[in-house]
């Protein structure tokens, strides 16, 4: 990802991206964000963990919330745990549709609702 100073970025330089844990240590890489059509919000990213070179990645939503860009790491940083991301409400096919799924999950994560 860029360190530009500039606010803005374009999705495609968010995308793999590393996650940082507090404590530096790398946990994983932004695959895709989801966009709330109607507010424009970016409200998951997400986001691949564990596997290798690719294989066994397990693919998981969290809210953007969760995450703040840190240009020193050059990516984001997260409080999050394995156990918490393991323990969020489970998906389904259509996670992205069910404003009841999303509505657990932010309260998993301890963050406002992005369509609030």
């Amino acid at each position: 990802m860029t360190t530009s100073t500039h606010p803005l970025v374009s999705s495609d330089n968010v995308n793999g991206t590393d996650v940082y844990g507090r404590d530096g240590a790398h946990i994983g890489a932004i695959d895709h964000l989801m966009i709330d059509k109607a507010s424009g919000k970016v409200a998951y990213a997400v986001m691949g963990f564990g596997g290798f070179l690719g294989l066994g990645e397990d693919y998981r939503p969290v809210p953007w919330g969760k995450l703040t860009y840190d240009p020193v790491q050059g990516g984001f940083v997260t409080d999050l745990t394995e156990a918490e991301v393991q323990g969020a409400p489970e998906r389904h096919d259509r996670w992205y549709d069910d404003r009841d799924w999303e509505r657990r999950t932010h309260e998993h994560y301890g963050v406002p609702i992005y369509w609030i």
